[in-house]
């Protein structure tokens, strides 16, 4: 089959690589239908995160169950399933507590389980998925979706769950002033999720004329442009007077944080989703004196999935508008030069 594997920075190709099979009683085999490229990719990409050797890279898919394990119970050959961008065992503490990217057995895609056997990248034709039954959130009713609805049920298995979740860490919801810093795929589908919780005020700040009319369609009510204490000021400015309630950062540098940070009111809520790149810290002696609550980290995307895929299913979100190029998997590496530029928001890869 073919795969996208990084060799390192700047360096994405598309080889030849086994067709995976069962190797534990656990395992589905899934067939990709459709998978991207994300924002955090970009970090080995860029180099900011080491590629120490050649690796399948990608996590986010969705496809159809070529074969299941003995044991696997829940997930049967010729589901449509959409698979969240971590593995997980679906019995331990931390996953009945619904922290599933927690998975006391986790196993990121492109790497290998505990058992010590590869795990495919999400980029390629085809994926092993240990744990099957704990992973994988099968689509009921739906077994050759069209393009929309292939592109919306995508973004469950990241960037809608990750958006949504940081809105809930920011205690989004009616009546709340909300600002989100950050305008790429997930930033925007902040905007889309604090719309859907019930925000009043939805303040995306962007620089770039195609996502910011992305983000007017999910909801935003206001668009902010600028950026450090002009930022802040306009955010300010926009709610007469005072800061927002709830704040949604979805970039993850240092200047993001910070950013986020000075555009919450005192005793306001911030939710963090992005990949923390950049050495983002959190100012403990600002946070105490104006009573900010943090909360975040990785979205549990499997714990998210039955509410978001509702929604998705009967029309109330479209988070799908996020892809505006769709190219074939066979140029992954175009894909990637595209997002890397910002010619892309988000590219969607079909094998």
């Amino acid at each position: 089959m073919r795969a996208t594997i990084i060799h390192g920075p700047g360096d994405i190709r598309v080889e030849d690589r086994d067709y995976p099979e069962i190797v534990r009683s656990t395992d589905a085999v899934v067939r990709v239908t459709a998978s991207c490229v994300c924002g955090s990719d970009l970090w080995p990409y860029r180099g900011v995160r080491p590629t120490k050797e050649p690796k399948a890279i990608g996590h986010e898919f969705i496809g159809v169950v070529e074969s299941v394990g003995a044991d696997v119970r829940d997930v049967s050959v010729g589901d449509f399933v959409i698979a969240p961008f971590v593995d997980s065992c679906g019995t331990c503490p931390q996953c009945l507590n619904g922290v599933t990217v927690a998975c006391d057995h986790l196993t990121g895609w492109g790497s290998t389980d505990e058992h010590g056997h590869y795990v495919q990248g999400a980029q390629g034709e085809a994926v092993r998925v240990p744990q099957a039954d704990g992973t994988l959130r099968v689509v009921d009713g739906v077994t050759e979706p069209d393009d929309a609805l292939t592109a919306s049920l995508l973004t469950l298995s990241d960037v809608m769950s990750t958006g949504h979740h940081a809105a809930v860490s920011a205690n989004v919801g009616p009546g709340r002033t909300v600002v989100v810093v950050g305008d790429g795929a997930v930033g925007l589908c902040g905007v889309l999720a604090a719309k859907r919780l019930g925000a009043e005020r939805i303040i995306a700040m962007s620089r770039h004329e195609d996502r910011q009319a992305l983000a007017r369609e999910f909801g935003a009510t206001d668009i902010v442009a600028e950026r450090g204490d002009e930022g802040v000021e306009m955010v300010r400015e926009l709610l007469g007077g005072v800061l927002a309630d709830s704040v949604l950062e979805c970039v993850g540098t240092k200047e993001s944080m910070d950013q986020a940070l000075r555009s919450t009111r005192p005793g306001g809520n911030l939710g963090f989703v992005g990949v923390p790149a950049g050495g983002p810290e959190l100012p403990v002696g600002y946070l105490f004196a104006k009573n900010i609550t943090v909360g975040g980290g990785m979205a549990p995307a499997h714990t998210y999935i039955p509410e978001l895929l509702k929604d998705v299913l009967d029309g109330t979100i479209n988070p799908g508008l996020v892809f505006d190029v769709v190219m074939p998997l066979g140029d992954a590496a175009e894909a990637y030069r595209a997002m890397d530029e910002r010619r892309a928001i988000k590219v969607l890869l079909k094998p």
